[in-house]
């Protein structure tokens, strides 16, 4: 048995991404943050389709139209394959632990 929130370090100089489960259709990361945010200009333009849901913390994500999503625990996301977006922000004073399902 394992849990989303253990093995985090107290320290985070660079974003935490590690995958849990991966197959040919499927690829589930756990993505923890600490005011890290997407480089100005860079957008993520992905081959899967994501469903993220964020566990802890608060974050924006940013939409390539300016739609800007702010989440808190529990909000999810669903963003259709090649959906240009970014992480605007993310707590700088809590960790945001995020669940990403790529498929």
């Amino acid at each position: 048995m394992n849990n989303i929130f253990a093995k985090i370090p107290a320290e985070l100089p660079q974003e935490l991404t590690e995958i849990l489960l991966e197959n040919k259709k499927v690829m589930v990361e756990r993505i923890v943050s600490e005011g890290h945010c997407s480089p100005p200009g860079f957008w993520y333009d992905q081959d899967s389709n994501e469903w993220v849901i964020l566990l802890s913390g608060s974050a924006e994500i940013e939409f390539a139209e300016g739609l800007v999503e702010k989440l808190q625990p529990g909000d999810y996301v669903f963003i259709p394959a090649h959906k240009k977006h970014r992480v605007k922000s993310t707590n700088i004073n809590h960790k945001s632990v995020w669940l990403a399902l790529f498929f």
